[in-house]
């Protein structure tokens, strides 16, 4: 993505609401987004949310409201979501990312690119997900992943999710590239995990990134920092409301 210089920010009105378009980056959490952005306002005080987590391993677009538009961060979070990343066939891990060490290996000498491929088609349309042991989902009232750190097991239920594309874009074994477009609430880890064990082998997500939302897209989002800092200019010129 291009920098963006000083005359291409619009006239922010963050009080009255903005949605803001903000490329994650790698190991932030969706909250350490909204709070950068939350605390470059201070003194004021103003409500920042976000429609849709990021995990803090995966990059790209996250879509931040401030003030009224927080009203319409779950319109914006329903939306479909297109993302690409890179999955590693014959090694699965138990959080199905990186976040955690490989615990099991395959033999990957005998699938063929074209049964890589076919596969694919396993998983279009309506599915039955599980998610992740190691994800943001609350069962009583705790996060999975705090439960899945102690060691505690936990029985966990399907949701609804839809994947209407799902493209492999380059094999290069053991690493798989591709693009999926899929509907709010689908885990792309699960998604990988699943498309190994359809395989009757392994596969763990390595590299992932929310390239669109809805209509949004990644190309037009502000770095964090670029945009924090833009906020902080504004805040000593007293143009921090209304950019007038």
């Amino acid at each position: 993505m291009n920098e963006k210089t000083e005359k291409e920010f619009p006239e922010f009105n963050f009080a009255e609401g903005e949605l803001l378009l903000i490329n994650k980056p790698y190991k932030w959490t969706s909250f350490d987004v909204v709070g950068k952005i939350r605390n470059s306002f201070k003194p004021l005080k103003l409500k920042v949310g976000h429609a849709g987590t990021l995990d803090p391993l995966a990059t790209g677009l996250l879509i931040i409201c401030t003030g009224k538009m927080t009203k319409k961060i779950d319109e914006y979070q329903a939306q479909q979501k297109e993302y690409t990343g890179t999955m590693v066939l014959g090694a699965g891990t138990p959080s199905y990312d990186l976040e955690t060490e490989i615990n099991e290996r395959f033999d990957i000498s005998h699938i063929t690119e074209e049964k890589i491929r076919a596969n694919t088609l396993n998983f279009l349309g309506d599915l039955d997900q599980y998610p992740p042991a190691h994800s943001a989902v609350k069962v009583d009232g705790e996060r999975l992943y705090m439960k899945a750190r102690r060691g505690e097991e936990v029985e966990l239920k399907t949701r609804k999710v839809s994947i209407s594309e799902f493209e492999i874009t380059r094999i290069e074994l053991p690493e798989i590239d591709f693009r999926v477009v899929c509907s709010k609430g689908t885990y792309i880890r699960s998604l990988v995990h699943d498309f190994g064990k359809s395989l009757d082998n392994a596969a763990h997500l390595s590299a992932l990134r929310r390239t669109k939302s809805g209509n949004f897209e990644v190309k037009n989002a502000f770095e964090v920092m670029e945009l924090v800092n833009h906020i902080r200019k504004l805040k000593e010129q007293g143009k921090l409301i209304d950019n007038k």
